[in-house]
């Protein structure tokens, strides 16, 4: 019986306990709901009192907006981003975000957020798209140092793959020369060549030498002088036949030309009349005076 008593009390005293712990978080959840709607009702309040003057019909894109703080919020797909002014934040409305700047779009707002420190552009703020002076871009990230295996580009301002130096293969060896010559001696010099195809980078590996000279020997055998001479002579000989045959043709068609106007003028005399001489005074006297 001194059993079945205390269980009793003891589930009586449990209940009491439970009944305790449901009416004190009934009065916390209250207390948490009026704390809430006194703290949005002061925040509305406090809004009230810094925009007195909020305005529907506001420029440059805003949507809401007040003398003292700018807009309070843009037009659709417009970015919202405070700018500072000394000591004063003003909220602008601009369709991209500025440099360091990221924006993020929200159902009832879209945002420009900062990016870090050290990076200048970023798509989100873990993957930058440029960074700040002094560092290195690397798979979205801005590194002072790049890692093993890649080099700092001071032209890109990023971490880039090392490349090593590339040739072609070698050009076949070059007939035997000596002073622009092939014969007239007997030691000379034969060359080949490869050309760079790929450029190395600062920390690649530095290009070959891309010319290779070797000694050689060759048959010993005279230059043809003569018959270089004898065919310059040729030629010559061909010209001058070319030249005298050219002044041949012109005296030719001169003579033709001079020919044919005196045959010209022939004919002009031909068919013209003869003009009879004035008798002349002097010689009938002289004739009269032969006769007696």
């Amino acid at each position: 019986m001194k059993e079945k008593k205390d269980e009793k009390e003891k589930w009586n005293s449990q209940r009491v306990t439970m009944q305790l712990r449901l009416i004190s978080w009934f009065f916390i959840t209250l207390n948490f709901m009026e704390y809430i709607g006194s703290q949005h009702a002061s925040r509305v309040r406090r809004q009230g009192r810094m925009h007195p003057n909020v305005s529907q019909g506001c420029q440059g894109g805003c949507a809401t907006c007040s003398d003292y703080n700018g807009c309070l919020s843009c037009k659709p797909r417009l970015f919202f981003v405070l700018e500072r002014i000394g000591m004063k934040q003003i909220g602008v409305c601009l369709s991209s975000c500025p440099s360091g700047y990221y924006g993020t779009r929200y159902p009832d707002i879209n945002k420009c957020a900062k990016c870090k420190a050290d990076c200048d552009t970023c798509f989100t703020r873990n993957f930058c798209t440029k960074c700040k002076s002094g560092f290195y871009l690397y798979s979205g990230k801005c590194l002072e140092k790049c890692p093993d295996g890649l080099e700092a580009s001071n032209h890109t301002m990023e971490c880039t793959s090392i490349v090593h130096c590339e040739t072609s293969e070698w050009s076949p060896w070059s007939p035997c020369m000596k002073k622009g010559k092939t014969c007239g001696f007997k030691r000379g010099n034969e060359v080949r060549v490869r050309e760079i195809i790929q450029h190395p980078s600062a920390r690649g590996n530095p290009c070959p030498a891309t010319t290779e000279s070797r000694k050689c020997i060759v048959q010993r055998k005279r230059c043809q002088k003569e018959g270089k001479g004898k065919k310059n002579r040729e030629e010559k000989r061909k010209k001058s036949n070319k030249d005298e045959s050219k002044e041949t043709r012109q005296e030719s068609k001169g003579r033709a030309a001079r020919r044919q106007n005196r045959e010209q003028r022939e004919n002009n005399n031909k068919t013209q009349p003869k003009k009879r001489k004035a008798p002349n005074k002097e010689q009938d006297l002289a004739s009269v005076d032969t006769a007696h």
